[in-house]
């Protein structure tokens, strides 16, 4: 969707819920919140509606306060609360609706108060500052065992003959614990850019070095990307992360090069 189309959506959108009376605010999140980041011809319509208590199945189910409704093509039901919808010229709104009670329940780091009728902003900049705080508490212990146990149980999966699962576990699980701790301890100016939700989103924004190599690591077979990751997180976690475990590190090493070579 180009720019100038991605923005008469969402002011259509604005429009047609600002003419509902049951509606309590609009909240776009993501990069439709254009908050260190705009949306670009890739963005999709990230949004959350707060409602009067009692309603939110009328808008999770009737699309009709959706702009273009007649270009919805696929719809459904994500979550309990959330709900993905695809229009026929290729774009996707993804958008969760629930009252101000229930507000208290989600996340949230990027956002901005498009519609606000019940006082909501203070209530997110709570939300906001428990969710970074939340973030902020994550153990190094826990995020590198599990990128040392993943990377094991992706490798012997693999070689059991597992290879969808191996994939997974090394190339998503455990990329995700090793762009966490790399997020933490790498220096860079603009770190604020990361997502403190998803360790994925904007890494190589952020560490375009980096984030090149390991694109290019995931394109290895399981075993080869598993010790080339462990290399990566050696060579760049070694020296600043406090108790590193380097005793765990030579062994794991060990187990996938026997691995790789039966």
């Amino acid at each position: 969707m180009n720019l100038e189309r991605y923005h008469r959506f969402t002011q259509q959108l604005v429009t047609n819920l600002e003419a509902d009376p049951r509606v309590l605010g609009l909240i776009s999140a993501g990069s439709m919140a254009a908050q260190g980041h705009d949306p670009d011809q890739w963005s999709d319509h990230d949004f959350l509606v707060v409602v009067e208590s009692g309603q939110q199945e009328d808008f999770r189910q009737n699309l009709r306060w959706v702009p273009d409704d007649d270009h919805i093509i696929f719809s459904f039901r994500e979550t309990e609360h959330g709900v993905k919808a695809i229009f026929d010229y290729g774009h996707l709104i993804e958008f969760a609706v629930f009252d101000a009670a229930e507000l208290q329940m989600i996340s949230a780091n990027e956002y901005r108060l498009l519609i606000d009728r019940a006082n909501l902003a203070p209530i997110l900049t709570a939300i906001a500052e428990k969710t970074a705080a939340n973030a902020a508490k994550g153990s190094d212990t826990h995020y590198m065992g599990q990128f040392l146990s993943h990377l094991m149980i992706g490798a012997a999966r693999y070689k059991r003959g597992e290879k969808l699962s191996g994939h997974r576990f090394i190339k998503d699980f455990a990329m995700y614990e090793l762009l966490w701790l790399l997020g933490k301890y790498l220096p860079a100016e603009n770190k604020a850019v990361l997502d403190n939700l998803d360790a994925f989103r904007r890494f190589e924004k952020v560490f375009p070095e980096i984030g090149a190599t390991l694109n290019d690591t995931l394109l290895l077979n399981p075993i080869d990307c598993a010790l080339a990751m462990l290399k990566t997180a050696d060579t760049y976690l070694r020296d600043v992360m406090p108790n590193f475990p380097d005793n765990a590190f030579a062994a794991i090493q060990q187990y996938l090069q026997n691995i790789q070579a039966t």
